[in-house]
């Protein structure tokens, strides 16, 4: 399911215009990507948590020539599942 799709799944499930959802998600993912690009977490409740995790630099190698190399440090974007989201994707 890509963006488009999820819009058109929550208007058809909440009777709202798509251009309504198409708002909401906008500004949903936003304020994710700025409270966690703020160092700050997230937290659904059954959902998940948003968060950043800090990857420190490293020595890698490159596979096609075999060349040490430095790998800077970085902040990633990180997603920790929740239970209840954990246990619907396993339920069958």
């Amino acid at each position: 399911m890509n963006k488009s799709e999820l819009i058109d799944a929550v208007a058809n499930t909440t009777g709202k215009t798509k251009a309504d959802v198409k708002a909401v998600i906008d500004a949903v993912m936003e304020q994710v990507i700025n409270t966690v690009k703020e160092g700050d977490e997230i937290t659904l409740i059954g959902f998940g948590t948003f968060k950043s995790s800090v990857r420190k630099a490293h020595e890698g190698r490159n596979p096609s020539t075999g060349e040490t190399i430095q790998i800077p440090a970085a902040t990633l974007p990180k997603f920790v599942p929740g239970k209840q989201f954990k246990d619907a994707v396993n339920a069958k």
